[in-house]
């Protein structure tokens, strides 16, 4: 029975999972928009949602460390996402189904950020 079992385990240890979803929510932020399976996009998509209000609040910017390994991408997200979606409460990510993967038949989708598909990727140095 799953009686109050919450998310998937993607085939994946739980180390091996917070890796992947920090990554997923890393690329997101950095590009705009990922494409991903569908099932790595709903397992993200509260985590987004999470991270942004975090980012919205001015005392837990500590909090957000622990998203993001490289400063740039906080600072891109206070500076330049936050204000674009500032009048949301939630539901800051839209997905959108493009096709299957010829490998394994999986379904691909382009996960983007409401508002922001249009970012420019940053310039790592």
């Amino acid at each position: 029975m799953r009686h109050r079992v919450y998310g998937k385990k993607l085939g994946r240890n739980k180390n091996e999972r917070e890796a992947l979803f920090k990554s997923l929510v890393q690329l997101l932020i950095l590009h705009g928009t990922i494409i991903t399976s569908e099932s790595k996009a709903k397992a993200i998509k509260g985590l987004v949602d999470k991270v942004i209000n975090l980012a919205k609040d001015k005392n837990s910017q500590r909090l957000l460390q622990s998203y993001f390994t490289n400063g740039l991408l906080q600072e891109r997200l206070v500076k330049e996402i936050i204000p674009k979606l500032n009048s949301r409460v939630s539901g800051y990510t839209t997905t959108v189904r493009i096709g299957v993967r010829e490998g394994d038949r999986t379904t691909l989708v382009r996960m983007s950020l409401i508002g922001v598909e249009q970012l420019k990727p940053l310039k790592t140095k």
